[in-house]
């Protein structure tokens, strides 16, 4: 190996095969590094494609990888590596490899691929006319100062037709310079060496950050117009992002924001329902009588032998608060929420479809990658991966109900305990006490389940050994959505559907464990237990999860790393090299980017919040309103500053996330006609104004609701010892949730002609 002056006759150290899908790598060994007869410290070509390595090199140079194409093998390239006197070695042996492409590979790979390319042919896009082109241009100007000030296409009304590149006809082709024709996403679609990285060859491959080369200010226009939380108010850049992350990067912001914008209304109208409430809480009447004193409803004991009898009363805070989130206008929130969610993903489509259109991407042909090159199994060979699925699969589904098991275990023992208490306040605030302790249990317990689940999915997806990248990915988002959901609605279901259904009745009460009772609902109903549920559990993984943990982690992680590399530098600086930290060592501190799949899982999980349940919780969409403004600039940030720039993917939907939100959609319809039907006061109210009210208004609601029960039919050892109450009880008043006092078959044809209509009107 002699050195040339030439860096074409240079003896390659690496040779990497061409062999789609994959690539492979082959070291010569015992071949002495050539040393270069000049300085070749340029600056890295920003189609260059940087991968770490831990090959060792004299100090203060590094390799350079430029792919060749060998006309004796056919399609056979080379990658032929260079040195060069610009990397710098990396501590504990870790090198840097620039790979470039030139124009003859990158033209080649283009036409195996069928990348689409701009020709010269150029056609007019018809724009709309009359009243809608006049409202479009008042929506323009109205939103001018929202824009981002990003450059922009000149010519808007002319598209460049695409066509997949050919190198026989690369005539028609609008090619005015070859060394930007291909942009920086094409050649790093080009150049992958995803194969190497998963064999442990190389430790990392990524593309640059364009932090040095303002040619095209595509990194300063996302860091000032995208990843700033003060442009919070503004569109984002769709166009620059694509360009600048790719496709699949692109449609994941698009759909982000589009959601967030669908957002708003649903806010406003929440505000609204959830102000009726506060306006007409004083002119609710079973609320009034709840809490009129005169009344003296003395209910029967909430425990046996240590409870006293008590006033109706004293729950008058519960029955207010319930009037805020249980009234006519919660149903029709329930409804508009119903509409909206078919909206918002009618909207999605042609919002997709049109972003497909500017973006060439209709008639993308998908990338079947191969996972599984060498062996093809057999549907035996699969049978034994399924079975630990299916009973992995039922286990952690079984673990999430026994936590809630758990957490309702908590709730019965502790309000026992706290009712044996000689405090008086301490015995009064039983139900706000157990209920806030067991809510925030329950989220330590979601979030720490919702990692285990997420590892637990990822290992359950590979021992099945899928047969490409694509359905690896949508197994994987099938069962960590799975697990997730019902880690995440277990509880909320309990409490909507099951808490107080199987309480019994005085002298006849379900006990567990021998002593304790049932936990029941609260005496304006379990639908204000339901909001607050919800509201925790969605506003603790929002707060925690889902910024907290994304913003700290992988800062945490950035400065493990960085203090790790700066340790290992010091023992080994040189002074002869440069202290200014290069671009690419820069880029390597940075965290890798480990896909999409927790981003879209969280937005995912907060559509359910937003959609499933809304009928107990109209202030739902405000949080997640304002949750969204946060994480759309938090990502961004992430994806600019904390992140790899990952190599960009062509994909021309948001893929199997949009069967998942479909489904959401149509389940929401059930579920708070359900909650309508089953948890809320609403269908009891209605029928009670209209069958038994003998002047149509909702005065004796209470009265004609409470059963009464004669306190002498209590089992021996359950009536209250020593009781304080000032008169004597013969006969004590019960919430009958099953509403005895009407016609069984009347309540129930009534229930599910309300819930029969709403779905009914949904589909």
């Amino acid at each position: 190996t002699t050195s040339s002056s030439s860096p074409e006759h240079w003896m390659p150290h690496l040779v990497i095969p061409w062999t789609p899908p994959g690539i492979g790598i082959q070291h010569l060994p015992g071949q002495p590094l050539p040393m270069p007869d000049h300085n070749f410290s340029e600056e890295i070509p920003p189609e260059s494609l940087l991968v770490s390595t831990s090959m060792s090199f004299p100090k203060g140079y590094g390799l350079t990888v430029c792919v060749q194409e060998d006309d004796s093998r056919g399609e056979i390239f080379k990658y032929i590596v260079f040195p060069f006197f610009m990397f710098q070695s990396k501590s504990q042996g870790l090198s840097f490899v620039r790979i470039h492409a030139p124009w003859q590979v990158l033209s080649r790979e283009a036409e195996l691929l069928k990348i689409k390319m701009p020709t010269k042919k150029m056609y007019e896009i018809t724009e709309e006319k009359g009243i809608l082109k006049m409202l479009n241009e008042i929506w323009c100007k109205l939103t001018e100062p929202l824009q981002p000030q990003v450059p922009r296409q000149e010519n808007t009304k002319m598209k460049t037709l695409s066509y997949p590149f050919s190198r026989e006809k690369i005539y028609l082709y609008n090619i005015k310079d070859k060394d930007t024709f291909f942009d920086n996403a094409t050649r790093s679609r080009i150049v992958s060496i995803g194969t190497l990285i998963a064999n442990n060859v190389y430790d990392a491959a990524y593309p640059l950050h364009d932090v040095l080369r303002f040619q095209f200010l595509f990194f300063f226009f996302l860091y000032q117009e995208w990843a700033r939380y003060g442009v919070f108010y503004k569109f984002q850049p769709i166009d620059l992002i694509r360009k600048y992350f790719g496709e699949k990067i692109g449609l994941y912001f698009a759909w982000l924001g589009l959601y967030t914008e669908f957002l708003i209304p649903s806010s406003v109208v929440g505000i609204i329902v959830f102000l009726y409430g506060c306006i007409t809480i004083e002119s609710d009447i079973p609320s009034k009588e709840m809490c009129d004193q005169r009344n003296a409803f003395t209910m029967c004991p909430l425990c046996d032998k240590f409870c006293d009898y008590w006033n109706l009363s004293s729950a008058c805070a519960t029955a207010r608060a319930s009037h805020l989130f249980d009234n006519p206008a919660t149903v029709f929130f329930s409804i508009f929420m119903a509409l909206w969610a078919t909206m918002f993903l009618e909207q999605w489509k042609r919002l997709q479809m049109r972003l497909s259109y500017f973006w060439d991407l209709t008639g993308l042909e998908e990338e079947e990658v191969s996972l599984n090159e060498k062996e093809k199994l057999t549907w035996s060979d699969r049978m034994p991966g399924y079975a630990v699925n299916f009973g992995l699969i039922l286990f952690m589904i079984m673990l999430a109900f026994s936590a809630v098991f758990g957490v309702i275990v908590y709730r019965i023992t502790t309000a026992a305990a706290l009712s044996f208490s000689t405090n008086e306040t301490t015995r009064s605030n039983v139900r706000v006490t157990v209920t806030a302790t067991a809510v925030i249990i329950n989220l330590v317990v979601v979030l720490i389940l919702d990692e285990i689940y997420g590892a637990v999915a990822k290992w359950l997806t590979e021992i099945e050994i899928p047969k490409t990248e694509k359905n690896f990915e949508e197994r994987l988002i099938l069962k960590a959505f799975l697990l997730k959901f019902v880690n995440s609605y277990a509880s909320i279901f309990y409490v909507a559907f099951f808490k107080g259904r199987f309480v019994g009745r005085p002298g006849r009460y379900v006990y567990v464990f021998e002593g304790y009772r049932m936990e029941e609902c609260a005496p304006g109903g379990c639908l204000m237990e339901l909001c607050i549920q919800l509201s925790i559990i969605m506003l603790g993984k929002q707060l925690i999860q889902n910024n907290l943990f994304e913003i700290g982690i992988p800062k945490l992680k950035k400065l493990f790393r960085k203090l790790k590399d700066e340790r290992t530098e010091l023992k080994e600086m040189d002074t002869n090299q440069s202290k200014d930290p290069q671009q690419w060592n820069l880029d390597y501190i940075l965290e890798p980017f480990t896909g999409l799949t927790p981003e879209y899982m969280e937005m995912i999980i907060q559509f359910g919040f937003v959609t499933l349940f809304v009928a107990s919780f109209p202030l739902a969409p405000v949080f997640a309103l304002l949750n969204n403004i946060i994480e759309v600039r938090l990502d961004a940030k992430k994806f600019v500053t904390e992140l790899r720039r990952p190599d960009t993917v062509r994909e021309k939907d948001i893929g199997i996330w949009y069967n998942i939100l479909s489904c959401i959609g149509k389940l929401s319809v059930m579920i708070n006609a359900f909650v309508i039907a089953v948890t809320s006061d609403f269908i009891p109210r209605l029928m009670y104004q209209y069958a038994y009210s003998q002047n149509g208004t909702m005065h004796g609601f209470i009265n004609h609701t409470l059963s009464y029960f004669n306190v002498s039919q209590l089992k021996a050892g359950t009536q209250p010892e020593n009781s304080l109450f000032a008169q004597e009880v013969s006969f004590c008043r019960e919430f009958p949730w099953l509403l005895c006092h009407f016609s069984k078959w009347e309540l129930i044809k009534f229930t599910y002609m309300v819930m029969y209509s709403a779905i009914f009107m949904y589909v």
